[in-house]
Parts: structure tokens; C-alpha cells; sequence
């Protein structure tokens, strides 16, 4: 029997986009083709450049549609690619909502044409991924159909991000957020130039790449702390379980969050969460019980926290032990991937019918 064919469209390269199509190979026997902008968002001209190539893209998007012949179309952000896909002509369409609205970044002057077009989207999608609760509560608002939304996290490799037993003696924090300014990383370097200023001894691993890499490499240097703080760069995303295993206590301080994965890979090898204290993070973490929820932004209780959590040795080993039994429970990959692709095949035999 001939396979069934999805065309993509989103990033090809980000992780989350290649564990949901490596999942639909896996557990859905897909075929996948993918359709992407070329142009990348890095400057002010790009992103005119980039706007353009949009605005040409339907017609990109047809002539692929027309040579791949897929059966479905699936698309990521529903103010982008998945408006895309919803005026391509092709059914069904599955989109998935990337953050908490997608609506962003709030003072966006884009901001009325981006709901517009998300309503649009919402509207001729035969599937809507919502990866977590607090995706859900937006979707409400706006009055989406929901009985198109499936609530489900695409999951983590729990072959690949498994559990490890830390028992050093100082704290050995690993961040793995993309090098943006919306994720805060000068905020976490503030904080630990506080704990060196205690006496406390660390080491503080930044993964990943992005914009702010030379400036955040400089903020160390100033603060006097560049000998405690390693950059790796850009890793391949199979060195990073080991990285986590490496690491006692995870942290991520996104201004916004819709469902991340890289809490559930963290959580998956033993590190404790110590998060920021949004919507996106609060379906997951309660405070002190099994993570810490920090304020935006607030340096000082992002560093006491940290010797909290660290000093509390038996509580931060219990909070482990459930962390990683609610993601085997919740975001187990095998799972939740077929149930997705189940999902797709569902759909397409409708189509048939």
C-alpha cells in the first residue's frame, strides 16, 4: 500500500519540528515533504526581504502541492505557516499553536492583521494542536471550535533523556533556551554574579546559539563570573541529554511559554526546574514542590531560590523522583506521537469516505 504523503510547513530545522515530523515517520508510516521561507529573520532588511517572500509564498506553496502531491498539509504557528495552510487549497489541514497565542510580540503594530489571520486559520483547520493546557485558554477566548483541538504534547525521547544521579557538592545549572532576549539569559547571569559575590561555587552551562551570544559572553566577563560559565554554542540535539544529565538544576526565564519541551527533557534527567513564574510554566511547576517559580526578571529571588532548592537536598530529590514520572506519564513521545498520527489517519479516511 502506498504510503501517505504530509507536506510541511514550518522550519525544518528547529528541534520541535523535526520530533513531530521524525514521530510521524516513526509511529504514522508518513512520507514527509517539507516547504519553508528562505529568507532568514535576522535584520530589519531580512525581515522586509522576508515579508515579501510571504506575500509570494501561496503560489511557492501550490506548485509544491501540485509536484509532491501530499494528502495533507500540517503547518507550525497559526499566524504564519498555518495561514499558509489554510489557504492553500489542500485538506486536511492540521496547525499547531507555537506559544500561548501566538499573538506576538505584544505591541506588535502587525498585531490586528496577525488575529485576522488566525482566525482564518483556526477556522479552515481540520485539526488544531494545542501541546498543553494554557494553549487552550486563548483558543476559548476567540470562540475556536473546539472540538477540532487536541490537547497533547508531542513528547520527549525517554530512550534518549533518561534519569542520572547528580551527588555533587555545588550547583551545576544548565540553561538550554534559545540565545534570544526573551528568554532572559542576562537576568540568569546577574544572578549568579549574586551567588559569586556569597561564596557559593558553581558552574553555569549555556547551550544553544542566537543573537545574543557576543553580549551575553560579555555580560559574563563584566560580572566577573566568565571562568563559571561555559558556552557550548549550537550542539546537536543528541549531545544534549548527556549535558542534563551532567546538570542538577535546570532553568528557563521566558517572558512567555506556550509548552516547552526542553522543561520535559530536563525533567526527564533529574534536573529541578527552577522556572519563570508564567502561565506557560505554572501547568507544570507548583513551587517548591516539584520546581521553583521565579518573577520575571527578578535577580534576587531567582539567586535565593537557587540556594533554597540546592540546600534542600531531600525536598529537590522527591520533587525529581515525580518530575520524571509525570513526563513518563504525560509527554512520553512513543505515546503521544500515535496518538497523533492516529489522528492524521483518522482524518484522511474521512476525507476518503
Amino acid at each position: 500500500m502506498k504510503k501517505r504523503k504530509i507536506l510541511f510547513l514550518g522550519e525544518s530545522y528547529r528541534a520541535d519540528a523535526i520530533t513531530w515530523m521524525k514521530g510521524l515517520k516513526e509511529f504514522g508510516d508518513f512520507e514527509i515533504c517539507t516547504w519553508e521561507l528562505q529568507t532568514p529573520n535576522t535584520s530589519k532588511l531580512n525581515r522586509f526581504k522576508r515579508i515579501l517572500e510571504y506575500a509570494r509564498s501561496p503560489l511557492s506553496i501550490r506548485k509544491t502541492i501540485r509536484r509532491e502531491k501530499p494528502d495533507m498539509i500540517i503547518a507550525e504557528r497559526t499566524t504564519s505557516y498555518g495561514f499558509l495552510a489554510a489557504i492553500s487549497g489542500l485538506h486536511p489541514i492540521a496547525i499547531a499553536q507555537q506559544g500561548r497565542t501566538d499573538l506576538w510580540p505584544d505591541g506588535s503594530i502587525l498585531l490586528p492583521l496577525k488575529k485576522i489571520i488566525q482566525k482564518h486559520a483556526f477556522k479552515k483547520a481540520d485539526l488544531i494542536h494545542a501541546w498543553g493546557p494554557v494553549m487552550t485558554i486563548s483558543m476559548k477566548a476567540i470562540g475556536v471550535d473546539m472540538s477540532k483541538v487536541l490537547v497533547i504534547p508531542k513528547g520527549i525521547d525517554l530512550t534518549l533523556f533518561t534519569p542520572s544521579i547528580n551527588n555533587s557538592n555545588k550547583i551545576e545549572a544548565i540553561v538550554t533556551r534559545s540565545l534570544q532576549p526573551e528568554y532572559r539569559h542576562d537576568s540568569i547571569l546577574k544572578s549568579f554574579a549574586l551567588l559569586n559575590q556569597k561564596g557559593i561555587d558553581f558552574t553555569l552551562t549555556i547551550v544553544g546559539d542566537g543573537t545574543r551570544l557576543q553580549f551575553l559572553k560579555d555580560l559574563a566577563w563584566e560580572l566577573q563570573i566568565e571562568n563559571k560559565v561555559i558556552f557550548t554554542g549550537r550542539i546537536p540535539n543528541t549531545e544534549l541529554p548527556k549535558l542534563l544529565q551532567e546538570s542538577n538544576i535546570y532553568i528557563s526565564m521566558p517572558i512567555t511559554e506556550g509548552v516547552s519541551a526542553s522543561l520535559f527533557e530536563a525533567m526527564a534527567c533529574s534536573c529541578y526546574p527552577v522556572v519563570s513564574d508564567i502561565p506557560g510554566n505554572q501547568s507544570w511547576i507548583k513551587h517548591r514542590e516539584n520546581g521553583q517559580l521565579i518573577e520575571i526578571d527578578n535577580i534576587e529571588m531567582l539567586a535565593e531560590e537557587l540556594i533554597w532548592s540546592f540546600e534542600n537536598v531531600e525536598s529537590r530529590n522527591n520533587a525529581i523522583l515525580e518530575n520524571r514520572k509525570f513526563v513518563k506519564e504525560n509527554a512520553n513521545y512513543d505515546i503521544n506521537m500515535k496518538v497523533i498520527s492516529d489522528k492524521y489517519h483518522e482524518l484522511l479516511n474521512l476525507r476518503k469516505t
